[in-house]
């Protein structure tokens, strides 16, 4: 179990309004003023250093700081991979920890799109694979985002048809990933290649990968249209449990110790700039979210779900248009994943030359991709071990 257990668990938390993809915040004015206060206060000097770090813009009126947002927009996706998302939007601990700043979610099926979303201006922070958010920094010269904590370790397999066995028998095959350049598209080319098998990113090669909705690769497989699909959970355990399929590749098997970043939580750097509360908040309502999964699932899920782990689950998974999961499919999927705060940093490296090598990704100095400062500040707020950039510390 991963150190976030170790904190303080509330929780007698509401569920989370309704409404598809939108999360209001509307309190008392006391209510308000005191949570504002509070979040003032804990902030403490952590936050103020980090904004004084920031460069400052000279504009007519004077310098600009740091300051209150009145919203903050957040992207995720109906996965299992996502679950601390999933979780800290339907128990509204993300609403609780912003105080009066509203909250916005939308829900979206691939880093690429959610990237994009991002880079329009259209959010602020996203939940996404490493790949996504790499490329990003790339192709902005490094303006586009930081990386401010993991989310989820594991989780991502190449479910196949029976009578697959080994790598050579996918000559010929058509093969599913959830979009091109995503983390489960580079890292099915980065196996391939290794072993010996062609695909470049167009209906060439030895396998034609062929970029698809999840909901819809499940359903092809399950006709016979696909020979097999790298995707992360739950999608890799419904292939399994609904379709028939048989895993030739568990991702974790390719990591050593088993670990690597399958989710991250990215800010916009413009907006970690200018609203570092916010952002601390939101890595606030991240650990809460991850001690409730690991309360409430026994660390990795291996010893069942819980009734409120799953109603909680399943009802954020609607409430993201997906599919609510049997306890089968749960029980599977939750124990092939590991929620850390630890974005496994010294990963990365290893990501962008997957990247490179499947010709998603060109080269580049990522080195200050990451910033980890307000993570390190909520984590030391209750008393866990910091995390490092090199991926050395505890998650």
């Amino acid at each position: 179990m991963s150190p976030e257990a170790t904190g303080p668990i509330n929780e007698n938390l509401a569920r989370r309004r309704s409404g598809r993809g939108r999360v209001l915040k509307s309190r008392a004015v006391e209510t308000a003023l005191g949570a504002c206060l509070v979040a003032t206060v804990a902030a403490g000097a952590a936050v103020a250093a980090y904004a004084s770090s920031q460069q400052v813009t000279s504009t007519a009126s004077g310098p600009q700081v740091a300051s209150a947002a009145d919203e903050l927009r957040l992207g995720y996706f109906g996965n299992l991979t996502h679950a601390p998302a999933l979780v800290g939007l339907e128990t509204g601990m993300f609403e609780d920890e912003l105080g009066d700043t509203s909250l916005t979610a939308q829900a979206f099926n691939a880093g690429p799109a959610a990237v994009e979303a991002l880079n329009a201006g259209a959010l602020d922070a996203a939940f996404i694979g490493p790949n996504p958010a790499i490329n990003s920094y790339i192709q902005s010269e490094g303006e586009s985002l930081r990386v401010v904590a993991g989310a989820t370790s594991g989780g991502a397999q190449l479910v196949v048809r029976p009578g697959i066995g080994t790598a050579d028998d996918l000559r010929g095959a058509t093969l599913a990933t959830p979009q091109l350049g995503n983390t489960q598209d580079v890292a099915l080319r980065t196996w391939l290649a290794d072993n010996g098998l062609s695909t470049g990113t167009g209906a060439t090669g030895d396998v034609l990968i062929t970029p698809t909705e999840n909901a819809l690769s499940l359903q092809l497989f399950a006709n016979g249209d696909l020979d097999g699909a790298w995707v992360p959970e739950p999608w890799a355990s419904r292939l399994v449990l609904e379709a028939g399929g048989t895993v030739l590749v568990d991702e974790k098997d390719l990591w050593p110790g088993g670990r690597f970043p399958t989710t991250l939580l990215v800010v916009s750097s413009t907006y970690l700039a200018d609203h570092p509360e916010q952002v601390e908040a939101l890595l606030r309502g991240e650990l809460r979210a991850l001690q409730w999964l690991a309360a409430n699932t026994g660390g990795t899920g291996a010893a069942g779900t819980a009734g409120d782990a799953a109603d909680v689950l399943n009802r954020s998974l609607e409430a993201a248009q997906s599919k609510a999961l049997p306890d089968a499919v749960l029980n599977r999927a939750l124990g092939r994943l590991e929620f850390t705060q630890d974005p496994l940093g010294g990963s990365l490296e290893q990501l962008l030359a997957d990247g490179i090598a499947a010709g998603t990704a060109q080269e580049y100095d990522i080195g200050g991709i990451l910033d980890l400062t307000l993570l390190n500040h909520v984590r030391a707020e209750s008393a866990l071990d910091p995390v490092f950039a090199t991926g050395s510390g505890e998650g």
